[in-house]
């Protein structure tokens, strides 16, 4: 069980997020305003942080750069109706770990929030395999059936944005969002990128979903273990 820390003002929606995170086995502190939010978090710590950009006393960004300037490493979520490339980019330079435009489907929320807890736990593994593939993110090494298969940056970027949760959906913004702000992405490009990721890997692997965007198929088996020694 994860305690999370839910920052938002708006009452229907933080009383909906408590409750479906509880039922999803996490414990969960709702807070409305960023002065509370900063004293929960000089005082307990927490696995991931859900937070609301536009809190009545300061800006969600204002709480995320403090929050770091603390030196606090702990994963944050942004949520928010300000859903533009731009404003994602600036929320993920300011330090968010994931952001999530509203309004958003629940299935979506817990998909990410077990993306983030599994990369951010303490169980997480440098070496990532799913199915045939594995992914060494230490090294930025790709392999496919046992095989070194070599990839550009923006190839290995889009390939691990896809294996951080197999089987989850990601739109064309959300892996444009994945790039450096001077390596944006077009969805041109994108597609460009993702047909040349097909021939390297294999068709298989990455499946379009229709007016959507992409999804790495997660076969019935998907582990993380430790390198050889």
């Amino acid at each position: 069980m994860a305690s999370i820390l839910l920052v938002e003002d708006d009452l229907p929606l933080g009383n909906s997020l408590q409750r479906v995170l509880t039922v999803a086995g996490h414990h969960v502190v709702w807070l409305r305003t960023s002065a509370d939010a900063r004293r929960f978090l000089q005082e307990q710590p927490f696995a991931l942080v859900l937070l609301d950009i536009g809190l009545p006393d300061e800006t969600g960004l204002d709480l995320l750069a403090w929050l770091r300037a603390q030196g606090q490493a702990t994963p944050v979520m942004l949520l928010t109706a300000r859903d533009s490339v731009g404003e994602r980019v600036l929320g993920l330079d300011a330090g968010a770990d994931d952001y999530l435009g509203k309004p958003f489907a629940i299935e979506e929320l817990l998909s990410r929030v077990r993306a983030l807890l599994r990369r951010h736990s303490g169980q997480t593994s440098s070496v990532w395999q799913i199915g045939p593939l594995c992914i060494h993110t230490a090294r930025r090494r790709v392999q496919v059936h046992g095989q070194d298969v070599h990839l550009s940056a923006r190839e290995y970027d889009i390939l691990r944005a896809l294996a951080e949760d197999p089987g989850r959906v990601l739109t064309r913004a959300q892996i444009e969002a994945s790039s450096s702000p001077a390596d944006t992405l077009d969805s041109n490009a994108t597609d460009v990128h993702v047909y040349k990721l097909r021939r390297k890997l294999g068709n298989h692997l990455i499946s379009t979903v229709r007016g959507v965007g992409y999804v790495l198929e997660a076969p019935a088996t998907t582990a993380a273990m430790d390198p050889a020694p």
